[in-house]
């Protein structure tokens, strides 16, 4: 299943429609050409309707918030339902800011998400109603660890039929969950950390593998985590010395483009439960 996740993303070539942050709007762009598919940014509120119109899925991440560009998010949001196209909500620094907060908890209210990607604590900020994060980043006490790996898988399901959306949360145990069943992804170096824009990467990546691979949605979302952890792996071990996290960035994006279905396969590491 990861390996047809994978050829149906380079077959298909979705076409993904960002409003994203403009820390990592162009590593954003280049995930989506290195594994097959096709990105156009557009967050302008009278631009939106027509150019989500023309793609597959819709990529929203309220890293960097202003009123312009929260108002193009439920225009385009709103249009891309209509449409029944995919849709993501990748709720950056939920818990860190009121706005954030409030901006993400009214996107889940009035948008349909297929899925909602985070890391650990802005996850238990939109399930709980409030939170704490470091900045942008998980709080260590939020962490997924195998001792509390039992509970976070239940409460992954548990959201997941609440939000109606998949739910992936992403840290150094991964897990994406539907109301049944979810993966625990075990790929990824904790190197990643140190680049600016990974989880963003991950979440456009994930928009195209959840467009390509419309009757595996769980399973695509799945697959998209195994694929940007695996590539962390990759480009970790070409690293040469004196190179530092502005290589390691290049190289994890050469290891996607590079990606088939062969090299997923034998390198992604999860169990379902």
């Amino acid at each position: 299943m990861m390996k047809e996740c994978v050829e149906n993303v380079r077959k298909n070539v979705p076409l993904v429609h960002n409003i994203t942050n403009y820390v990592t709007v162009n590593d954003v762009a280049n995930v989506l050409l290195a594994c097959g598919g096709s990105p156009i940014m557009s967050d302008e509120p009278e631009d939106v309707e027509d150019i989500t119109s023309i793609c597959g899925g819709l990529n929203i991440n309220i890293g960097t918030l202003n009123k312009r560009t929260i108002e193009g998010m439920f225009v385009a949001g709103r249009k891309a339902n209509e449409l029944n196209h995919v849709v993501l909500l990748d709720p950056v620094g939920a818990g860190a800011s009121a706005l954030r907060t409030d901006t993400a908890v009214k996107l889940m209210d009035e948008i349909r998400f297929d899925v909602i990607r985070g890391n650990v604590s802005e996850i238990k900020t939109l399930a709980l109603g409030s939170g704490t994060t470091k900045g942008v980043d998980a709080d260590a006490a939020d962490a997924v660890t195998d001792e509390n790996l039992d509970y976070m898988v239940s409460f992954a399901k548990s959201f997941s039929e609440k939000s109606g959306s998949i739910v992936a949360i992403t840290g150094a145990i991964d897990l994406v969950a539907d109301k049944e069943k979810c993966y625990v992804i075990r790929n990824g170096r904790p190197e990643m950390g140190r680049i600016t824009g990974t989880g963003c990467q991950l979440s456009g990546l994930m928009t195209a593998f959840v467009v390509a691979n419309p009757e595996n949605k769980l399973e695509a979302a799945a697959a998209s985590v195994c694929v940007m952890g695996l590539a962390g792996e990759i480009g970790f071990a070409a690293m040469k010395e004196g190179e530092g996290n502005s290589t390691y960035r290049n190289r994890i994006i050469d290891a996607i483009y590079n990606m088939d279905g062969e090299t997923l396969e034998a390198g992604a590491k999860y169990e379902v439960r």
